[in-house]
Formats: C-alpha cells, sequence, structure tokens
C-alpha cells in the first residue's frame, strides 16, 4: 500500500497547488490512499465543508486538521456529518466530529489517526494516552495505522515517533510548516518524519504575509496575520509504503515542488 500525504494547505495559494499538482502526484505514483491536512486551508485558518469538497473533488480521501479546526463559523455542524474529514481525537470528550476515520481500499482498511501535541499549544487531553485508546480500538479492523501528529515541539515529535514504533505504520508531523529532512524508518518498522512542510505561499513567512509577522517580532505588539496571495507557491508532500499483510512501514519518500524543484512526471 502507498500513501501520499500532503502537509498543512494554507489558504488559496495552497488550494491552488493541490487542485493542480495532486491529479499529477496521483498519475506518477499511484498511491493507494490520498490524505491531506486541510486545517489552514480556509484563510489560514480552519477549515469550511465547501473547501473540503473541493479536496475530496481533486482526489484527496481523508482529510486530517488540528489546532486551528475551530476557526471557522459552523465547523461544528459540518464535522459531526463527515466522515472522512477527522479533527484531533485528544480534543476534550464532547467535541463535535471524530479523532479518526478507517477506509475501505484495495480489499484492505486503514485507519488514519489525528493527534494534536500539547506542547507550545493549548492544553488538551493527552495524545499519547489517546493514541493508545485509539490504536487498541482500530487494531481490531487492520494493523495498517497512520498518524498525524499535529504539534509544535520537535522534542514531542519524536517521543511520539519512539513511542508508537512498532505499533503504527507511520507517524507524520504537520503545524510547523516547514519540512523537515529527518524521514526514516524507525527500528521497528514503523515510518517517521518530524514535520511534511506546508503547501501553500512560498514567499511568506510560514504563508503568512511577511510585514505582519516581523511586526509582531519587532514590537511584541498584536497583529493581524494573513494569507500571502501573490507570488510563487510550493507543496510538501510525502510518499510512504506500507506492508498491506502485516502494516509495517517499507519506505518514506520526501516531495517538494516549487520553483527550485519543478515537478518531473518521469522522475
Amino acid at each position: 500500500m502507498k500513501v501520499l500525504f500532503i502537509g498543512d494547505i494554507v489558504g488559496s495559494p495552497g488550494r491552488d497547488m493541490v487542485k493542480k499538482y495532486l491529479p499529477k502526484l496521483k498519475a506518477k505514483y499511484q498511491p493507494t490512499v490520498t490524505i491531506v491536512n486541510g486545517e489552514n486551508a480556509a484563510g489560514g485558518k480552519g477549515i469550511t465543508e465547501k473547501i473540503a469538497k473541493q479536496l475530496f473533488e481533486v482526489g484527496a480521501q481523508v482529510i486530517t486538521l488540528g489546532n486551528h479546526t475551530w476557526d471557522q463559523k459552523d465547523t461544528g455542524d459540518f464535522l459531526e456529518q463527515a466522515t472522512n474529514v477527522i479533527r484531533p481525537a485528544n480534543f476534550p470528550e464532547g467535541a463535535p466530529g471524530r479523532g479518526y476515520t478507517i477506509l475501505n481500499v484495495n480489499q484492505h482498511k486503514i485507519a488514519v489517526i489525528n493527534l494534536q501535541g500539547r506542547t507550545f499549544l493549548p492544553a488538551i487531553d493527552c495524545p499519547f494516552r489517546k493514541a493508545d485508546e485509539l490504536i487498541d480500538l482500530v487494531k481490531k479492523e487492520t494493523p495498517i495505522i497512520f498518524v498525524d501528529f499535529h504539534a509544535e515541539a520537535t522534542s514531542e515529535k519524536e517521543a511520539m515517533g519512539w513511542y508508537l514504533d512498532g505499533r503504527v505504520s507511520a507517524v507524520v508531523g504537520t503545524h510547523t510548516h516547514v519540512q523537515t529532512a529527518d524521514e526514516r524508518l524507525l527500528p521497528k518498522q514503523t515510518v517517521y518524519i518530524t514535520d511534511v512542510g506546508m503547501t501553500g505561499p512560498r514567499n511568506g513567512i510560514l504563508g503568512m504575509k511577511k510585514e505582519a509577522v516581523l511586526y509582531r517580532f519587532l514590537t511584541a505588539l498584536p497583529a493581524r496575520f494573513e494569507v500571502l496571495k501573490q507570488g510563487p507557491a510550493q507543496l510538501n508532500a510525502v510518499l510512504i509504503t506500507i506492508d498491506s499483510e502485516t502494516g509495517r512501514g517499507l519506505d518514506i519518500v520526501r516531495i517538494r515542488i516549487d520553483d527550485d524543484h519543478p515537478f518531473n512526471s518521469d522522475q
């Protein structure tokens, strides 16, 4: 089984990159499952039902979220009905929506779990204990388990990778918007990367207009962040190979599309 995962989609530039390149990536790599993180897809904060439908129409099969899950109006109602749009499972009890989904593909099932870290982010339930709970649950149906860990601290992401090594197929980090070069197969055959990176404006700061971010750093005063809509864009993703019978991770390849790394359908 091959899983294509696209990192944090930021605003309309990110959505445009997915629309343009996801069909090409699918044609090139022939993934069994395509997952995207859409928690910044609506103006940099959250997602809407309309945007989720657009992402499904261009080829996504599961959408994961993160700390901006609730930033758009009526998200809770939408998530109550959505089957394959999942929010962090360790939000406190009573939060709308669900934190995992199980997808049937080519006579196999893959469980996709979304978790959120607590270091430098709002205090929510423990992602490690929630992972224990959900892994025990989904393993009754499938050994193929994919985890999107939406977290700020590199140490917390690495800790989750080691904690789940041998228990899940893959742990990929999202949220920090910069693709890391530490992709690896852990000793017990769990695929890991600290951050997949972002899909959106390339010449901003984490996808936002530079001026407001610099103003905040220079003055320590509040500033409104807005998605940069002009200029070049980028797409960051990973292609992960998993043994369909055992659920063990086999390989991970980073994908980067930007002006310096143009898409090549032949490579």
